[in-house]
């Protein structure tokens, strides 16, 4: 006969599971999800996403980014597809290491075949430098991207020279000079990069207009880039949104331990008529 200390372990033993069981449904459901995408579109489907998650035993609050582990692995799955098979790649982040950026949409650069971006909510920073590299950017229509210039520690390397050429020299410090000196050499690499991504997608014209403006800080860095502001700059964007895409997306829940801060009854809504 089971006793009430046996119920007690057994019940906690449940709950402790619980978490665990459901993070790997929701895994079996986007491999699911995700072999749909493929099957109907006839590509290879790559989500790069990052979601807000929690320390388990502290609760704090820790933001992803594009990191080498991210690069790595998106260029595994591309050496992993034949060199005439689109790749679809839905992006989802606020960005990250310019480097693991860079080496993906080098890598995407590269492939053959043709590479689409799906953005169904927002792609900024390195996510924009990734979906550049791009054939074609499929935007949600209240999606955005963002400026891809360069930030060294918390300050836009823009900023940084032009505090510096608004100051006496002799008003300077060491310091700071060698930022500007750093934040000249980001400016300029980044400018270069985003050149060699863009070349051979866009007349050269464009290409310099482009780089200029995306990369060497005319806007904050958490710009809103929006579908239409990237129509008129002369990307190649649509609003032709699979809705699979938005399906997947609902397979990264936010991590969360409180209430929700957002709250509807998930079904279509239509007028009734009276």
């Amino acid at each position: 006969m089971t006793g009430f200390g046996d119920l007690f372990w057994l019940l906690f033993l449940a709950m402790a599971m619980q978490p665990i069981l459901r993070q790997k449904f929701l895994e079996i459901a986007r491999q699911k999800a995700i072999e749909q995408l493929e099957k109907k579109r006839g590509s290879r489907v790559i989500l790069l996403v990052h979601r807000q998650e929690t320390v388990s035993f502290f609760g704090l609050p820790i933001v992803k980014f594009i990191d080498i582990n991210d690069s790595e692995e998106v260029i595994r799955a591309i050496h992993l597809t034949d060199k005439d098979v689109p790749i679809d790649i839905i992006l989802h982040t606020p960005g990250g290491l310019v480097l693991a950026a860079l080496q993906i949409a080098l890598a995407i650069k590269k492939h053959p075949a043709k590479v689409t971006a799906f953005i169904p909510h927002y792609a900024m920073s390195g996510g924009t430098l990734i979906a550049l590299a791009c054939d074609e950017i499929v935007m949600d229509e209240h999606a955005v991207l963002g400026p891809v210039d360069p930030q060294l520690g918390q300050y836009p390397a823009a900023s940084i020279l032009r505090t510096v050429k608004r100051k006496p020299i002799e008003h300077v410090d060491d310091q700071t000079l060698i930022m500007a000196d750093m934040a000249e050499m980001a400016l300029k690499q980044m400018k270069q990069n985003l050149k060699i991504i863009l070349e051979g997608r866009y007349p050269p014209e464009q290409i310099d207009k482009l780089a200029e403006i995306l990369s060497q800080g005319h806007f904050t860095h958490d710009y809103p880039i929006t579908f239409d502001e990237a129509k008129k700059l002369g990307l190649p964007v649509s609003k032709e949104m699979p809705v699979e895409v938005y399906q997947l997306m609902k397979l990264f829940p936010q991590p969360t331990r409180t209430t929700p801060s957002v709250e509807y009854i998930p079904m279509p809504k239509k007028k009734v008529n009276s």
